[in-house]
């Protein structure tokens, strides 16, 4: 046993210190980049920031609104080769990934797709704990496999394993254990790494070697993008920031709320009505029984099941996200995104904002 006494920070920890700007208007800030992976050699151009492949967020209607926004999104695993046929033809190969595990099924049905869907460029190999060395052994046979493939690979949190993913074959580390809203990790299993620090170490241990990284969790406002990004993230995942909308597909529940107050006519109670969608993280007993159908006898669920608010159409989300990255771009000098790590300098704080009519998110 031993401890490792430095601070390690969590986006709460901290803001983003303000400094002088040249740039006049939110309008002026370019938040497109473009990278060259490692492996693949294959080039990429647009927003990086990615929606998660969970249910509710990584679905072919919210891969194609935010393909519109030259937007990434990872689809969830459990889509067949008959349902992605269907929508070949509308799904931008540049912007969406399909997504396997890591047994031998998984392998099969990986094979089966990239067969007969060709024009499939991103794979992402996506397990809970990527610190096994069976979970390195299949990223270099993907590899192999599919040498000309950007392969995503995740998750971790420490430059050695980021490293030894790289170098097993993937161009694209996913970063994060723990930090999701819906994740219990870090409760059912104390293993975690706080999100900032997690990204500063592991986005210098990827660039170091030509590669690169995706914060993956732990993102509750736009604000917490922007610190992602500035501590060196390539792509931003979000899960919950992006559900609850049409496009993840989940069906929506009415309730009616009693208001504590009474019609002044008829002095009968006042409901107010409100509607939620059901929001699972994908090591829930909710996913667990609906993809395999149980939680097996050897393990426990590390997620939970809650209602968030329904937020209609992606679009106003999506909006809201990349107004608040420009503006933070504003804020310290940065003309593009490209240059927002680069005039960053966190602030320790014990204080994020005046909560004293809400947590500040609509």
């Amino acid at each position: 046993m031993r401890i490792e006494s430095d601070q390690k920070l969590d986006f709460s920890d901290v803001l983003i210190r303000p400094k002088r700007s040249t740039l006049s208007s939110r309008k002026d800030v370019d938040l497109d980049r473009e990278y060259t992976f490692r492996h693949s050699q294959k080039k990429w151009k647009g927003i990086p920031i990615m929606a998660a492949n969970m249910d509710g967020v990584g679905t072919i209607n919210m891969a194609l609104a935010l393909q519109e926004h030259h937007m990434f999104t990872c689809l969830v695993k459990s889509y067949t080769p008959q349902t992605l046929e269907k929508h070949q033809n509308q799904l931008n190969p540049q912007y969406c990934a399909v997504s396997t595990g890591t047994n031998a099924q998984d392998f099969k049905k990986l094979v089966d797709i990239l067969n007969k869907f060709p024009k499939i460029q991103y794979i992402c190999i996506d397990v809970a704990n990527g610190y096994s060395e069976h979970f390195g052994d299949f990223v270099e046979k993907v590899r192999k496999t599919y040498p000309e493939h950007i392969i995503i690979a995740g998750n971790v949190v420490t430059a050695d394993m980021t490293q030894e993913l790289i170098l097993r074959g993937a161009d694209i580390v996913k970063v994060g254990i723990g930090p999701g809203s819906v994740c219990t990790t870090r409760i059912q299993t104390g293993v975690g790494y706080p999100q900032l620090s997690a990204i500063i170490e592991c986005a210098d241990a990827a660039h170091g070697l030509g590669a690169h990284i995706i914060s993956d969790g732990g993102c509750t406002c736009p604000g917490d993008v922007a610190k992602a990004f500035g501590a060196g993230a390539d792509f931003v995942m979000l899960g919950g920031m992006l559900a609850g909308h049409d496009e993840g597909g989940g069906q929506v529940i009415t309730e009616h709320h009693f208001t504590n107050q009474r019609d002044p006519e008829t002095l009968e109670d006042i409901y107010e009505e409100k509607r939620f969608v059901k929001f699972y993280g994908m090591s829930s007993e909710t996913a667990m029984k609906k993809n395999y159908g149980e939680v097996a006898d050897y393990r426990s669920s590390e997620g939970k099941t809650v209602k968030i608010p329904y937020r209609q159409n992606v679009d106003v989300t999506v909006k809201d996200i990349l107004g608040g990255l420009r503006s933070t771009c504003t804020y310290v000098g940065a003309p593009t995104l490209k240059q927002l790590s680069k005039c960053t300098t966190f602030v320790r704080v014990a204080k994020q904002f005046n909560s004293v009519f809400g947590n500040g998110t609509k």
